[in-house]
């Protein structure tokens, strides 16, 4: 099949010279992109990379970065980006999970992360010698494994989820289609890397022959160079904010400033509605298009165009994007009335391969579809929702699981990193919501913990979770309350936490 590394080398023989990445050390050519894709690709078919071959991306954010993942596929394998700057032991947990093959780096981030990868690490400081520059074949069909991206997990770790080439090429072709994405765009990248938003905005554009911007992430985070770089590179599309982000610009006197030129906002990751409710449409000039789905769908399966003066007396989501199917079913996986409350339950093309390793998650969550041609599946993704104006409109949760800073959270990832802690004896982390609308996690804990603050906590948490897993507030109990079953009471401590 063609991949969307293809599109990009199509690009470079039709125009060599065009910039595909800028970033603050100088800019790049299709065609020098392309050369340097191919030239990493045959180092990696050297070391054995062929379809199925995982290989692991641990670099800084940059053109290092895109070259690498391109490289992968380019070679036919597939890729697993790391933030390497989440703690090592995290990411140390991520490559055994995510059965990396091959470790992509650089001489420095592979002593400081040491990372269990079998074999010699494919160091981009240190050029091998006698590698080959001619790009080797692509995937054997759409079916084979494109990336592996992580999720959290109720287990208390993170759960591998491999997507397919089917799924991933189908989809960013549709964004750069849906989106009208072409030479003239240019995307500045967003999203950490690490989490599959940032292949959205990676690619995308790349593939449509647009331009990517890539920044340092804490430029990103600063109003001010967030705004110097849009201005000074002339961004025109963002494609994987999220709604926190955007609350955060709209928070700023100079907010709707620092969004000119921007003709094209794509939110996702968490509920778009606090910040629509707050009057944020008006700080987006152009179009605003929220988008909702699970990792385990590849990245979106809805999407809805926010209009200029938009309801905000419920969450949409929208309608559903090209070749994926929604159906809203009961727990016998039977459709609801229309206008009933269901179970979101996605198929089609971007249905995950499963979890890596957790053949009873798999087959709990990925199930027959019922209404579908022969060996069509599901995805059961324990949303609630509703079909009404404007498409689907999100209700909840069947579970525990929420939304914070446009990633997904299982509290009880949490729980099992307090309670590896020798002091704590019991613990549950509730979520909250502040005056904004935000959602934050508080951790409810017991134990010995009188020489133990709350920083030591924190610095304990630290050594295994992301920031975005970080409680915000931490209550100490003597013990927890309990249901009559004798489980935790946990709407009671949420409901205590949100009078406190």
């Amino acid at each position: 099949m063609r991949t969307f590394v293809d599109e990009i080398a199509a690009h470079a023989a039709r125009e060599p010279g065009r910039i595909a990445v800028t970033t603050p050390a100088g800019e790049l050519t299709y065609a020098e992109l392309t050369a340097r894709v191919d030239a990493l690709a045959g180092v990696l078919a050297a070391r054995g990379a062929r379809a199925e071959t995982v290989c692991a991306v641990a670099v800084a954010r940059g053109v290092d970065a895109v070259i690498a993942v391109a490289a992968a596929v380019r070679c036919g394998a597939a890729f697993l980006t790391l933030d390497v700057e989440q703690p090592p032991r995290r990411l140390a947990a991520l490559v055994r999970s995510g059965g990396a093959d091959l470790l992509v780096t650089t001489t420095a981030l592979a002593g400081r992360l040491r990372l269990p990868v079998p074999g010699r690490p494919v160091l981009l400081d240190r050029p091998e010698a006698g590698a080959g520059g001619t790009a080797p074949a692509g995937p054997p069909d759409g079916r084979a494994l494109a990336y592996v991206s992580h999720t959290s997990g109720s287990t208390g770790e993170p759960s591998p989820v491999l997507v397919e080439h089917r799924g991933l090429d189908s989809y960013l072709r549709f964004v750069a289609r849906d989106f009208g994405l072409g030479p003239g765009t240019v995307a500045l990248q967003v999203a950490p890397l690490g989490y599959d938003a940032s292949v959205r905005d990676t690619f995308a554009p790349l593939l449509a022959g647009g331009r990517l911007v890539v920044v340092d992430r804490s430029a990103v985070l600063r109003p001010e160079e967030f705004g110097a770089a849009v201005r000074d590179h002339g961004v025109n599309a963002l494609l994987s904010v999220t709604p926190s982000f955007l609350a955060f610009l709209a928070g700023r006197p100079d907010g709707a400033g620092l969004l000119n030129g921007v003709r094209l906002v794509v939110s996702s990751g968490e509920s778009l509605r606090p910040f629509l409710a707050a009057g944020g449409r008006s700080l987006v000039g152009g179009r605003l298009v929220n988008q909702y789905g699970p990792t385990e769908c590849t990245m979106t399966s809805t999407r809805y165009e926010v209009p200029a003066d938009p309801a905000t007396g419920s969450d949409v989501v929208g309608t559903p994007i090209d070749g994926v199917v929604v159906r809203l079913l009961d727990e016998d996986l039977r459709p609801v009335p229309e206008g009933a409350t269901g179970e979101v339950c996605i198929g089609g093309n971007g249905v995950a391969r499963g979890y890596r390793g957790l053949p009873a998650r798999t087959a709990e969550c990925f199930v027959p579809d019922p209404s579908g041609p022969p060996g069509s599946r599901l995805y059961r993704t324990g949303d609630l929702a509703r079909s009404g104006p404007g498409g689907l409109h999100l209700l909840g949760r069947r579970d525990r699981q929420v939304k914070i800073r446009g990633h997904r959270v299982d509290p009880a990832e949490v729980e099992g990193a307090l309670l590896a802690h020798p002091g704590v004896t019991g613990a549950v982390v509730t979520p909250a919501e502040d005056g904004r609308g935000r959602v934050f996690l508080v951790a409810h804990v017991t134990g010995d913990l009188g020489g133990t603050d709350d920083g030591a906590l924190r610095a304990h948490l630290a050594a295994t979770l992301p920031p975005h897993l970080m409680p915000r507030r931490f209550v100490r109990l003597a013990e927890l309350p309990t249901t009559r079953s004798g489980k935790a009471d946990r709407r009671a401590l949420a409901d205590a936490a949100g009078r406190s």
